[in-house]
């Protein structure tokens, strides 16, 4: 008759890949129930993103028969509960356990694209998340969402007006672009757009969130010090391309956020626009801006590399008509996102595991 004192022994040597330690030791073997020779239990992972549930239950199942019984029925139920440094509830979105801003040194690059399929990728497996459109000048994510025209509603939260983010596909959002007219340009000066920010992370009802993307416009001015003197910053995930002009900015948006006054881990780079296929010839790979620019630079400055977007038409005609690539059933192109989502929960949960958390900036002089 198997105990649960050798279920939880057997579990003791299934390491959890990421974070180094075992799964009994880490308190994510949950719910044990034993019937003569089945037994079920509970891994609790750090993300519904991981990418190792199947080498995690696979670890599990052998464990068991290995130390325990040979002839067990193994069944493991896979949940999970989103790490966060964020637990106090205290300061601006205290409902929300990880803030993720997604940057580049230049425009051009594909950064709105990245996050949004980065967003929807992310809630593909049941997280709860949203995306902030920080770029007050260049909004794209009404477009990118196809919701051009439509206008956000007002509610009352403990007696205090506050905007209503939309939300499609599970995914919350909020924008500029939803409160003025398209046809108009921002024609502010750097403290309006600041108050504009500081607006989406106060008055906007978030509610319980475990990732809140954020698209940072390019580049390291007003916008991006505004943020991080908001609030606490979970990481950063930088969009470059391939060419070294791209990489070259790539490296000041990196070196603002590990400076010593800001201080904002870096998650990990995403290589876009790595290489062209064509649609005909989905197996070809013609490498026009460059060869593994992104993952060179990651390696020279000693960062995660989350992995590559090709540059295919069908990425753009989504962005285009408000039906990005996440939402369609090119599963080769899909793929590429939902690798990139997973290396980027990974990440965060490895920072939250690591790292103090984030404080908010003082002063940046």
């Amino acid at each position: 008759m198997m105990t649960k004192e050798q279920i939880l022994k057997a579990l003791s040597n299934v390491e959890e890949p990421d974070l180094g330690k075992d799964l009994v030791t880490l308190n994510m073997v949950k719910d044990i129930e034993i019937n003569g020779n089945k037994v079920k239990f509970t891994v609790v992972l750090t993300t519904p993103a991981c990418p190792l549930k199947d080498l995690i239950r696979n670890a599990c199942v052998n464990a068991i028969h290995m130390l325990v019984s040979k002839d067990a029925e193994v069944e493991v139920v896979m949940t999970a509960n989103v790490s966060s440094k964020r637990n106090n509830g205290q300061g601006a979105l205290p409902n929300v356990k990880n803030i993720i801003v997604v940057a580049s040194g230049k425009g051009g690059v594909g950064k709105s694209t990245v996050a949004a399929n980065l967003a929807l990728a992310l809630g593909r497996d049941g997280a709860r998340v949203g995306l902030m459109d920080a770029d007050i000048y260049g909004p794209s994510v009404p477009i990118m969402f196809g919701v051009r025209g439509e206008r956000p509603m007002m509610v009352s939260v403990d007696g205090k007006g506050m905007i209503e983010p939309m939300e499609k596909w599970g995914i919350k959002f909020m924008s500029i672009g939803l409160l003025i007219d398209e046809r108009e340009a921002v024609v502010w000066r750097g403290p309006m757009a600041s108050s504009a920010l500081r607006q989406f992370v106060t008055d906007v009802h978030w509610g319980e969130l475990d990732y809140l993307v954020i698209d940072m416009p390019p580049g390291t001015g007003d916008i991006h010090l505004t943020l991080v003197q908001t609030v606490p910053i979970t990481g950063a995930v930088i969009v470059t391309t391939p060419q070294d002009v791209a990489l070259a900015d790539a490296k000041k948006g990196i070196a603002m956020f590990q400076g010593k006054q800001i201080n904002v881990p870096i998650l990990g780079l995403v290589e876009n626009m790595a290489y062209f296929t064509p649609a005909e010839l989905p197996e070809n790979k013609y490498y026009i801006f460059g060869k593994h620019g992104g993952r060179k630079l990651a390696d020279e400055l000693e960062i995660p590399f989350l992995g590559e977007i090709p540059l295919v038409q069908s990425i753009r005609e989504g962005g285009d008509y408000g039906e990005p690539i996440m939402t369609q059933d090119d599963k080769a192109t899909r793929k590429a996102f939902l690798d990139i989502a997973g290396a980027t929960a990974r990440a965060v949960a490895m920072r939250n595991a690591n790292i103090a958390p984030t404080k908010i900036v003082d002063i940046v002089v």
